[in-house]
């Protein structure tokens, strides 16, 4: 009976071992406000970007890759509770009050689908969900609030091209400076010292590192900033001392952080300490990847790589990510792994949400029915670098966004105002054709693709009373 047993666990653990070594682990790496255009890799050529250039090199990024918007301010709330749901943007705002009750009880939250399917999970970072983190992950190191304790001297600023009043690296200001470490290192040591201790277990591990870079307080280490001389940066081509229109979130918080109106001087200054945190982030990313190496788990591992949304930094008059552009709903994304074609470009749009999805499917089994991101396993396979596709996206009830082909609608439904862009003309988004009565008949296909889109988010926003214009003739 003693040997039938061993027997038995001999075959139990042999199954377990096979099956870990065909699911792959997943690395999960997460930043906070980047915008998808500060990786040198895929062309900005004033930022240092190497381990993120790495990963593109590596494996395949999604150049357009957008989040749906938000309901209130904190852009990011909303986007980490669809992706950690699986639901579009208004049916993941019904659902975040039952996040603590039934979706935990009911295990369908994304840590907890890849628990079941025989993975320990870990988690460190900034969570920014109405769900206990503690209770979703097998393992929790260091968990963040949405931002550190911003001081009054890190608004408002720079009010002229002497004031150094606050400096990205003084310790003494607190902030990322948590008991003297940068909280990207911290999440960095969390990150490579998991990995170490992975090595040793049988199963499969999904990390959840979720830095707060480059979100402000945008500090770094001087040595950081001073890569990065203010008067030798460019001033974003669309650049504007304010914005024009009133959208609902011209003197949020996220606004106030440079004055009004704004110079050239002081967006240089944050776009400069931008990406010195952004440097600062790929330098701890570069460590987390050596560590995966170095514990030779690298070759069965996928990797992803993006960011909650995206972020203005002086793009438009704005500095916040609460209006439409792509600098603001546009992310960073790559993905690697085994097979993934190397250094591939892939246009179609997609959501960042998806990569839920995405790591589902690698794990084995169906993606369940409640998740309405699609897996991108299918699109890694067959890259192309067209852009393609429609999405959509949304902040509280003040703007409304819809991009299909190379044409962008936006909407300002309070002021009824819309703006029209082609995307592939105007890429800076800089000249409205909303006004040309030529491009009636294309507003109104576009304003049509809303509405769908409206009903696939969940979204119930009449959109017909500020702009019935944009309906079809034969409603009129």
């Amino acid at each position: 009976m003693r040997c039938v047993l061993i027997g038995l666990i001999s075959v139990c653990l042999l199954f377990s071992r096979q099956a870990s070594a065909d699911r792959p682990n997943v690395l999960f790496l997460f930043a906070d406000d980047q915008a998808f255009d500060t990786v040198r890799a895929t062309g900005n050529s004033e930022i240092q970007t190497p381990n993120i250039d790495r990963l593109v090199a590596q494996g395949t990024t999604f150049t357009h890759a957008f989040n749906q918007g938000g309901w209130h301010g904190a852009v990011c709330v909303a986007s980490r509770t669809m992706m950690v749901t699986g639901l579009n943007l208004w049916n993941a705002r019904r659902a975040e009050s039952d996040l603590n009750t039934t979706w935990v009880s009911q295990h369908r939250l994304w840590p907890q689908l890849m628990s079941s399917r025989g993975y320990q999970t870990f988690f460190s970072g900034k969570w920014h969900v109405k769900a206990p983190v503690t209770q979703l992950f097998d393992v929790v190191r260091h968990v963040r609030k949405g931002m550190p304790q911003q001081t009054e001297s890190g608004y408002n600023r720079p009010s002229s091209e002497d004031d150094r009043n606050w400096l990205p690296w003084d310790r003494s200001r607190g902030g990322y400076w948590d008991g003297g470490k940068h909280w990207s290192e911290v999440l960095a040591d969390d990150g490579v010292d998991y990995l170490k201790m992975a090595a040793d277990d049988e199963r499969p591990f999904f990390m959840y590192l979720a830095f707060n870079a480059p979100h402000d307080p945008r500090q770094s280490p001087q040595e950081f900033v001073d890569r990065y001389p203010a008067e030798q940066l460019q001033l974003p081509a669309n650049f504007l001392t304010e914005y024009p229109w009133d959208i609902g979130s011209n003197r949020i918080r996220d606004e106030q952080l440079a004055p009004f109106p704004r110079t050239k001087h002081a967006v240089k200054v944050h776009r400069q300490e931008y990406y010195a945190i952004i440097t600062h982030m790929d330098h701890q990313i570069g460590r987390i990847l050596t560590a995966l190496e170095e514990t030779g788990q690298a070759d069965n591992t996928w990797i992803f790589f993006t960011a909650d949304h995206g972020l203005a930094c002086g793009q438009h008059g704005l500095l916040g990510k609460q209006n439409m552009y792509d600098h603001s709903v546009r992310v960073p994304f790559v993905i690697c792994g085994p097979g993934v074609p190397q250094g591939a470009r892939n246009g179609h749009r997609i959501y960042l949400q998806s990569v839920m999805a995405t790591s589902l499917e690698l794990a084995g089994g169906p993606v369940p029915e409640h998740v309405q991101f699609e897996s991108l396993m299918q699109s890694v396979k067959q890259s192309s670098s067209e852009v393609t596709g429609t999405v959509s996206a949304a902040y509280v009830d003040v703007q409304r966004m819809v991009t299909v082909g190379k044409h962008k609608l936006i909407l300002y439904p309070k002021i009824s105002r819309r703006l029209l862009f082609d995307l592939q003309a105007d890429p800076q988004e800089t000249r409205d054709l909303s006004q040309d009565s030529s491009t009636l008949t294309l507003q109104r296909q576009l304003f049509a693709k809303l509405r769908q889109q409206q009903q696939l988010t969940g979204d119930s926003l009449d959109m017909i009373t500020p702009y019935p214009e944009l309906l079809p003739e034969s409603a009129l």
